[in-house]
């Protein structure tokens, strides 16, 4: 057994395909030390700059002073705190949905809601781009499993036509991961509509970013609860503290708190996390310079990427991946940048599609502009190189 791993682990490395992790020291911002060197950083999540702010923390102190650190039980035990209620209460009000339902990860949240929902004899569709946690979600319901071309909603209708019986789940990214693009939700909702088909939306990287006060990719699209009845959103991206939610109607909810078994058979998150999310929720809605300020360097980073003639894919998001191609060319350029004092990270298959290896570059509302200027510079350098 034991040389049969490091076999594959070598062959992993042969293929430029191994993980490392790096030890951070310090809070989150767009200047870590890593490994015991600053680097500046383009690869959080921390979309609005929020993981780190002061109000947070002093909410979560607050939360630790009445709660403890601990929640010590599951939400169907004695886990299900006042802080836990509430959030779940402004979740629901910030989404426009009847119910939310707080959930440890992202990843728990969508294996529990898919499997809930489906079973033997019904379907699921998924956007062949989904997150891995949609995939697994849909394949451990047991569900008849069928994926459509990314963002392909002609192929999805015919998929949904050439299925009879049982419930129909449609699932989607709200903004993918990978690419950064926004999924054609109107699209989806017609389609669905048309299908009797249930519409899921995996919105954790729209959530605070997109969106009238950062209500999300679902709302930015202007649809609501009877268009979109699942919405899955996270709190440790834009939002910056930790957990997920999904959000719906109270039917939808009342079934994953009797089903769900991701949520039924795990503790709750700390009630002090729930705290400092709800402080975090506020500050999401009311300072839309976050967002300005992060379109502003989005556009400056996509015209400079063009001039020095990177090839880009079609993302107005703060995830911004530079196409590369060869694992080795994506892990050669991630490099360059680390030696230069940048972080940056090399996506590389079985994440990404094979041929399509790429710098995953994501910005923060606390990204200044000069530290664009800075990553633009070095990435012209590697290219010019490259070129030579």
């Amino acid at each position: 057994m034991a040389f049969d791993l490091d076999r594959a682990l070598e062959q992993r490395r042969a293929e430029g395909l191994y993980r490392s992790r790096r030890v951070t020291e310090g809070a989150q911002g767009p200047e870590l030390v890593i490994d015991g060197r600053r680097m500046l950083a383009f690869c959080s999540n921390d979309y609005l700059g929020l993981a780190a702010d002061p109000r947070l923390a002093e909410a979560m102190n607050r939360g630790v002073a009445r709660y403890g650190v601990g929640s010590g039980a599951a939400h169907l035990i004695s886990g299900h705190s006042k802080a836990h209620h509430a959030l779940e209460e402004e979740l629901a009000e910030f989404t426009g949905r009847e119910r939310a339902l707080l959930f440890s990860t992202g990843y728990m949240a969508n294996l529990g809601v898919i499997s809930a929902l489906l079973g033997r004899g019904d379907s699921v569709f998924e956007d062949r781009l989904n997150h891995a946690s949609l995939i697994d979600g849909g394949l451990l319901s047991r569900a008849r499993f069928r994926r459509y071309p990314h963002s392909d909603v002609e192929a999805l209708a015919g998929q949904l036509e050439s299925v009879s019986g049982g419930r129909r789940l449609v699932v989607s990214d709200g903004v993918f991961s990978m690419d950064g693009d926004v999924a054609p939700v109107v699209e989806l909702n017609g389609i669905c509509r048309r299908h009797d088909a249930w519409l899921m939306v995996d919105d954790a990287h729209g959530i605070g970013v997109l969106g009238p006060q950062g209500r999300g990719s679902v709302a930015a699209a202007g649809l609501g609860q009877d268009d979109v009845p699942i919405l899955m959103g996270t709190l440790g991206k834009a939002l910056g503290t930790s957990g997920a939610f999904v959000a719906g109607s109270g039917i939808l909810i009342e079934t994953l708190i009797q089903q769900a078994r991701s949520y039924i058979y795990t503790t709750a998150m700390p009630p002090a996390v729930a705290e400092a999310t709800r402080a975090s929720l506020r500050i999401a809605e009311t300072e839309e310079w976050r967002r300005e300020r992060l379109q502003g360097l989005i556009v400056r980073f996509r015209h400079g990427a063009r001039k020095i003639g990177l090839e880009l894919m079609d993302s107005e998001s703060p995830i911004q991946p530079v196409l590369l191609g060869e694992s080795e060319r994506a892990n050669r350029w991630s490099e360059a940048l680390r030696r230069e004092g940048i972080l940056v990270g090399a996506i590389r298959p079985p994440t990404v599609p094979d041929g399509s290896a790429r710098l995953r570059i994501t910005f923060s509302a606390s990204h200044s502009a000069a530290q664009v200027e800075a990553l633009l510079a070095v990435l012209g350098e590697i290219a010019a190189e490259e070129s030579a």
